[in-house]
C-alpha cells in the first residue's frame, strides 16, 4: 500500500511554486505553503488567488471549491513550519548552492520519515541530495508550467532513493491527476533535455540572422503544428532560466556543444531583456508580465503593399511533375485564380495528374469547403502537357520533380533556354541546395526555392529559400505569391533544411539517441513532449509517420553541411532503417503498426 499523503509542504511561491500549492489543494490535500518573506508570501497568495479567480471566470472551477482550496492552505514564512509535513516540494529558482541550502535545513527540521522533493528542471538532483542525511528519502518531482494545467510530472529517482519511495510518489501523481514518467537522474530529464537543445538552435539562427525571429516562429507553429514558436517560448520561460538550463545541460550532460548557451543569450540576459517578466526578450511586450507582443524597430511591415514592393506581376504558373507535391501545389494555384500550365513527362502521367486533381477537388466540394463553381472555374483554368515547350510564355516555373541534383539540373538548364526573359524559376526541393539548381542556369538570381510543405492545398506553410545570387525582386516576387495563395513565406538562406528541418529533426536524433542510451521508453517520450510541452505528436510518433528512412537522410545532410558532432545520425537509426523498418509504410518502425 502507498502511503497517504495528509499534508505537503511547497517551498518557493513564485509562478511555478504557487501551481503546484493550487495542484495539490484542488486534490483535497493540506499545504503549507513557505516563502523567505512577508511580501515574497502575499506575492505568492496574490498568484494563487489570481489564478484561482481566473478558473473560476472561465467556468473550470465553481466558487464553493475555490474557498475550500483556499482554506486547505496555509502561508508561513520559514522553513521551520514544515516540522509536520509528509512530503516537501522546492520550487527556489534554479541555483544548486540555494538549494543544497535547503534541503540541509529541511532535513533537520522535517520528521525523519517525509520525502524531501526538488521540482529541478535541470540540477543533478543526487548534488541536492548529499546535502541531507536521508539521500534514499529524496526524489525529483518536476512538474511543468502552468502546473494546474499540465498533465505531466517527471519522476525523477536517484541510485539511492528508495523504491517505497518512488512507489508513494507515482501513487501521489495518479491522485493528482497527473501522468508521471519515471525516470534516472540526468542533465534535463526528458523534456527539456530535448526541447532546450532545439530552442539553443532556434536562437542560433536568430543571432546569424539566418530567418527573422517572426519566420521562424511561424515556421514551426505552422510547418510542425507546435503550440509556439521557440522564440517566443524562450521569452515566456525566461531567458535567464533558460541560460541556467542550457548552461547546467552542457557541464552535466557530456559538453555536447548544441548546448552551450548561444553569446546572444547570454548578452540578452546581461542586457537585462529577459522575455515577457522584464517586458522584452525577442520580442516586446505591452509591459512586464504581458503576454500581448507590441511592435517594435525589428517589427516587418505587415501591409501587402510592403509584401509586394517590388515583385513581379504573376498571372500564369507552369508547374513541372506528377508526384503528390506537384499534383497538389497545381490545385493551391488553380484554386487561388492562376493560369496553371501542368507538364509532365507523357501523356499517361498528365491524365493521372489531371484525376488526382479532380478527385482532390471534388471531395472538397463533398466537404462542403469549395463551391462546385469554384471546383469548375479550378479546372478551367489548368492546362495539361507533356512538353517543356508549352512553359515558353509563364510568368512562374515551379518544379516538383524527383530529389536527385542531377534530374532537377538537367531541368533547370532547360527551362533557362524555354522561359522568357523576368520568370521566377522556383524549384520546391526540402534538402538539396537551391544554389547548385540556380547555377544550371545563365539566371541565377531569379532562381529561389518555394518549399511547400505535404499536403500542400492543406497546409499553410512555405519556406522562401533565397542563395547568395537571388536577385531581392525574385524574392518579393515569391513572398508576394504565398501571400496571394493564402500561405505564410517564411524567408531563410540557402542551407540544408532550411528552417524546419533544420530544427525539427536534430530534435527527433536527440529521441533516439536518448531510446538508445535505455534512459526511458519510447512511449514516456512521447508522452514528455506530448503532455509536457504540448507537441501535437511524440517524436517515435512522428518518426514512423515521417519515416525512418527519409529522417535518416535528412539528418545526414544536416551532419554533412554543418559537421557537428551532435548531428551525427543515431546509430539505431541507421541500424533500424538497414533492417528495413521504415515506420507505418513498412508497418514497423519504432512501433509495430502491423496490428493497427
Amino acid at each position: 500500500m502507498a502511503r497517504e499523503f495528509s499534508t505537503v509542504g511547497v517551498v518557493g511561491l513564485g509562478t511555478m511554486g504557487a501551481g503546484i500549492v493550487e495542484v495539490f489543494a484542488r486534490n483535497g490535500i493540506d499545504v503549507v505553503a513557505v516563502e523567505i518573506s512577508e511580501p515574497a508570501l502575499e506575492r505568492g497568495r496574490a498568484t494563487l488567488t489570481a489564478s484561482t479567480d481566473r478558473a473560476v471566470a472561465k467556468g473550470k472551477l465553481a466558487a464553493a471549491d475555490r474557498d475550500a482550496l483556499h482554506e486547505r492552505v496555509h502561508f508561513a514564512v520559514g522553513l521551520p513550519a514544515l516540522h509536520s509535513v509528509d512530503l516537501v516540494i522546492e520550487a527556489v529558482p534554479e541555483h544548486l548552492d540555494l538549494k543544497q541550502r535547503i534541503f540541509a535545513e529541511l532535513d533537520r527540521v522535517c520528521r525523519p520519515e517525509a520525502i524531501l522533493a526538488t521540482n529541478t528542471s535541470s540540477l543533478s538532483v543526487t548534488e541536492i541530495s548529499v546535502a541531507t542525511t536521508r539521500p534514499n528519502q529524496v526524489i525529483g518531482i518536476h512538474f511543468f508550467n502552468p502546473a494546474p494545467v499540465m498533465k505531466l510530472v517527471e519522476v525523477v529517482r536517484t541510485v539511492v532513493t528508495s523504491p517505497e519511495v518512488v512507489a508513494d510518489v507515482e501513487a501521489l501523481c495518479a491522485r493528482l491527476g497527473k501522468v508521471d514518467v519515471t525516470i534516472n537522474d540526468r542533465a534535463g530529464f526528458i523534456a527539456n533535455a530535448l526541447l532546450f537543445g532545439y530552442l539553443n538552435h532556434a536562437v542560433a539562427m536568430a543571432e546569424s540572422h539566418y530567418a527573422a525571429r517572426e519566420d521562424i516562429d511561424a515556421a514551426m507553429k505552422l510547418g510542425c503544428g507546435l503550440p509556439m514558436g521557440p522564440l517566443a517560448l524562450m521569452d515566456l520561460i525566461g531567458l535567464d532560466t533558460a541560460y541556467e538550463i542550457l548552461d547546467t545541460m552542457y557541464r552535466r550532460g557530456g559538453r555536447d556543444r548544441r548546448h552551450a548557451p548561444v553569446p546572444l543569450l547570454k548578452q540578452m540576459v546581461t542586457a537585462g531583456l529577459l522575455g515577457r517578466k522584464s517586458g522584452r526578450g525577442f520580442y516586446t511586450y505591452e509591459r512586464p508580465g504581458s503576454p500581448v507582443v507590441v511592435p517594435d524597430e525589428a517589427t516587418p511591415p505587415a501591409t501587402e503593399a510592403a509584401l509586394a514592393d517590388g515583385a513581379r506581376a504573376i498571372a500564369k504558373v507552369g508547374v513541372v511533375g506528377s508526384g503528390t507535391m506537384a499534383t497538389g501545389i497545381i490545385e493551391v494555384f488553380a484554386k487561388a485564380g492562376y493560369e496553371v500550365v501542368s507538364v509532365t513527362r507523357g501523356a499517361e502521367k498528365s491524365a493521372k495528374v489531371c484525376e488526382a486533381v479532380k478527385t482532390s477537388l471534388n471531395k472538397g466540394v463533398v466537404r462542403g469547403k469549395l463551391a462546385e463553381a469554384d471546383r469548375d472555374a479550378a479546372l478551367g483554368r489548368i492546362s495539361w502537357s507533356a512538353t517543356l515547350d508549352h512553359l515558353a510564355d509563364v510568368d512562374l516555373v515551379v518544379e516538383a520533380v524527383v530529389e536527385e541534383l542531377s534530374v532537377k539540373k538537367a531541368l533547370f538548364a532547360s527551362l533557362d533556354e524555354i522561359c522568357k526573359p523576368g520568370v521566377v524559376l522556383a524549384t520546391t526541393t526540402s534538402s538539396l541546395p537551391v544554389i547548385d539548381v540556380a547555377m544550371a542556369t545563365q539566371r541565377p538570381a531569379d532562381v529561389v526555392g518555394l518549399h511547400f510543405f505535404n499536403p500542400a492545398p492543406v497546409m499553410p506553410l512555405v519556406e522562401v529559400v533565397r542563395t547568395i545570387r537571388t536577385s531581392p525582386e525574385a524574392t518579393a516576387t515569391a513572398r508576394a505569391v504565398c501571400a496571394a495563395l493564402g500561405k505564410t513565406g517564411v524567408v531563410c538562406g540557402d542551407r540544408s533544411g532550411f528552417i524546419v528541418n533544420a530544427l525539427l529533426f536534430p530534435y527527433l536524433n536527440d529521441a533516439v539517441r536518448m531510446l538508445e542510451a535505455s534512459y526511458s521508453t519510447a512511449d514516456d517520450i512521447d508522452h514528455a513532449m506530448k503532455l509536457g510541452c504540448g507537441y501535437p505528436m511524440g517524436p517515435f510518433e512522428l518518426l514512423d509517420v515521417v519515416g525512418l528512412d527519409v529522417a535518416l537522410a535528412i539528418q545526414r545532410e544536416l551532419y554533412l553541411e554543418l559537421r557537428e558532432p551532435g548531428f551525427a545520425p543515431a546509430p539505431l537509426l541507421e541500424h533500424l532503417v538497414t533492417a528495413g523498418y521504415l515506420g507505418r509504410k513498412t508497418r514497423r518502425g519504432f512501433r509495430d503498426h502491423s496490428h493497427r
